[in-house]
């Protein structure tokens, strides 16, 4: 009986391992199609039907809300959840293509989220991955407070609902939070 659960325990164990290494592992594709940048860079990247976009360091596009055009953080707690805000803990650091000005704001959670030419970048966790924008015109709401997202370009920020896959004239999420 002992040997039993000897032998199904390191089963187990093995299969855990397998799965947690299959987990760290990628495709050579996705580790070349994001730009390569250090800690909390901003790069410009181009991407298939909708131009040139701002993306993190592992080349996710980046997002600014209509709401957050004066600079204030206004996505906050179940919010962040959706859209993951761009932090630092240094200084951020303009990557190729990227002509405008970054900055840094506090978030009332204490992290450092960066700004570009003033306004607050996120990443849409809808997003597949490196190289798609789906949140380019999405609304949503989070504990009352409405939002229209756009894709960050190195000219500003989209003012078009245009390329996006995921827009929701319905309040899209409704979260409360």
């Amino acid at each position: 009986m002992h040997n039993i659960r000897t032998y199904v325990s390191l089963l187990a164990l093995a299969v855990a391992a397998v799965l947690v290494l299959s987990a760290c592992g990628g495709s050579s594709d996705s580790a070349t199609s994001a730009p390569a940048a250090g800690n909390g860079t901003v790069a410009v990247s181009s991407v298939d039907g909708v131009g040139d976009v701002l993306v993190d360091a592992q080349g996710a596009a980046l997002y600014a809300a209509d709401q957050e055009a004066d600079g204030m953080v206004v996505c906050t707690k179940s919010c962040t959840a959706i859209w993951d805000p761009l932090t630092v803990t240094g200084k951020p650091v303009a990557g190729d293509g990227l002509d405008g000005q970054l900055g840094v704001v506090s978030r009332p959670d204490g992290g450092r989220q960066v700004t570009f030419d003033g306004r607050l970048l996120y990443r849409f966790t809808q997003d597949p991955g490196a190289g798609v924008v789906t949140g380019n015109g999405f609304a949503d709401s989070f504990a009352g407070q409405s939002f229209m997202w756009h894709v960050a370009t190195p000219s500003g920020v989209s003012s078009t609902n245009e390329n996006s896959d995921t827009t929701s004239s319905g309040g899209g999420y409704g979260y409360s939070g």
